[in-house]
């Protein structure tokens, strides 16, 4: 009979929950954090500008970020299982320097075609870095502490990925927009032995690499995330377009049957009949679907709509961009008392309000008073659902599938970012509407309209979640873990309430 969690090692290999490196677990896993999560939408405000310069369509500006949300996507569960196998801390040092190479070929690229090969690339290795920053953390810090951590773990990914239009229009206006991608090579070649030095090693709790599983994880995201992208291009009608959506969902319903009966599953199915953890991808699913449909479109208004260039389209989204670096810390520290469910509804209930204010009063001739108050609120409510989700996550799952679920989660994330983009950009699309700001506005509100609606409808999801998680899984520290048995196998415990 298989035995899904049963560690593969010896103790040693199975870290105490609290690490002896927790200061450099934080800032190393954020530094790596930050790098990937801005690249995530740092060509945003650049957009205007490779359209010009590279000669790009709207549908080659789309793939520009969807090239590295897509095979972050397709790999983010191919990412977590290569920690779990080789080792976090050596994967997690791998993946940065991937990404760091990556980033100086998006900066060298000559044309449209290359920059989007190597955002892929990009995206393949952020898929290895992005899981494993919350893998670390988790380990690191004991559980009364962890909420703490992951709230700062969350305030640093939200403010990246909605800095990265601000750092990316600053970086354009001022140099050009190949610096945005050689800022990371510097970061990335630093980091890298600093990781293998400073990080502690561990292992996750599957013995070999569920190779079936990969492959038809990765060919079911990949034929679902093509569908999404190609919808605006060819149309939500086409052949290719619902061919790929169909084999993408066949394959993954292959791989949700193949887990079923594999003895070393990449995601045990069990995971998701815990109401803490299928309500809090639900919740990350919407949000980052509104989030990044709407951020794609709102850098371009900003300069096209309201004549702006990249540096101030950046500066008047600082209202949207600065809130995570001061509500998610705080958010995720009373989530620890209060439970993560009324911060993830309150939150996305703001998203939706901001983003639907921002719709009503949208105008070529608006200020940047109007637009901040809603742009703010917006803010707020994305802020709140940052750490809470990723606590909720990470709290609802024993201590070793960390690895597992965080992947999971990451991969729930960035298949929504893609959704999100290609719905809005569905209904953004139209004749003329790079012909004024006026043309560009009209198209502009109603794509807004929908992507407050995803955050609306990630309400549902939010008010499901449990009150508060039930009694974690045993997590042994110190002595008591090094004298525990490798091998126990521990109870699943719901958090139903």
């Amino acid at each position: 009979m298989p035995q899904e969690n049963v560690p593969y090692e010896t103790t040693p290999r199975v870290p105490a929950a609290v690490g002896p490196h927790k200061g450099w677990t934080l800032v190393l896993a954020s530094f790596g954090l930050f790098m990937v999560a801005l690249d995530t939408l740092v060509v945003a405000t650049a957009l205007p500008v490779l359209r010009v310069d590279l000669d790009a369509k709207l549908t080659d500006l789309e793939w520009t970020v969807n090239a590295y949300n897509l095979s972050f996507a397709c790999l983010l569960l191919t990412g977590a299982a290569l920690g779990d196998r080789f080792g976090r801390r050596r994967m997690y040092a791998i993946g940065l320097f991937a990404f760091a190479v990556a980033s100086a070929g998006a900066a060298l690229s000559t044309s449209v075609g290359a920059l989007i090969a190597a955002r892929a690339v990009q995206g393949g290795a952020a898929a290895i870095v992005m899981p494993l920053t919350l893998t670390l953390i988790s380990q690191a810090f004991p559980a009364e502490k962890r909420g703490m951590a992951i709230g700062l773990w969350g305030g640093i990914a939200g403010t990246a990925v909605a800095m990265g239009p601000v750092v990316g229009g600053a970086i354009t206006n001022g140099l050009d927009w190949q610096w945005i991608f050689w800022l990371n090579v510097p970061i990335g070649l630093v980091l890298v032995p600093l990781a293998l030095r400073r990080l502690t090693e561990s292992f996750g709790p599957r013995p070999r690499l569920d190779l079936v599983g990969l492959a038809l994880a990765g060919a079911g995201f990949l034929g679902l995330t093509w569908g999404l992208v190609r919808a605006n291009t060819v149309g939500w009608d086409s052949a290719e377009v619902i061919s790929s959506l169909l084999a993408g969902a066949a394959l993954v319903a292959c791989f949700v049957a193949w887990q079923r009966r594999a003895r070393n599953p990449m995601v045990p199915l069990r995971l998701f009949r815990l109401r803490g953890f299928s309500t809090a991808n639900g919740v990350s699913f919407f949000m980052y679907a509104s989030l990044f449909g709407a951020l794609f479109l709102m850098s371009q208004f900003l300069q096209i709509g309201l004549g702006n260039s990249p540096l101030a389209a950046g500066l008047w989204i600082l209202p949207w961009t600065a809130t995570p670096m001061l509500i998610a810390p705080v958010a995720g520290t009373l989530a620890d008392r209060w439970g993560n469910r009324p911060f993830m509804a309150a939150g996305l209930a703001l998203q939706a309000i901001g983003l639907g204010w921002v719709a009503a009063i949208a105008d070529p001739g608006m200020g940047y008073a109007e637009l901040s108050a809603a742009l703010t609120v917006a803010g707020v409510g994305t802020s709140m659902c940052f750490p809470t989700v990723a606590n909720a996550v990470m709290g609802s799952v024993p201590q070793q599938e960390a690895g597992v679920a965080s992947g999971t989660n990451s991969a729930v994330r960035e298949l929504g970012g893609v959704f999100g983009i290609a719905v809005l950009a569905a209904v953004f699309t139209g004749p003329a509407v790079y012909g004024s700001p006026d043309a560009f506005v009209d198209a502009f509100k109603p794509a807004l309209w929908v992507g407050a609606g995803l955050a609306a409808v990630g309400i549902v999801s939010a008010l499901l979640a449990p009150r508060h998680e039930g009694p974690h899984p045993v997590e042994a520290s110190g002595a008591t873990a090094r004298a525990a048995d490798a091998r126990a196998v521990p109870q699943m415990v719901r958090t139903d309430s």
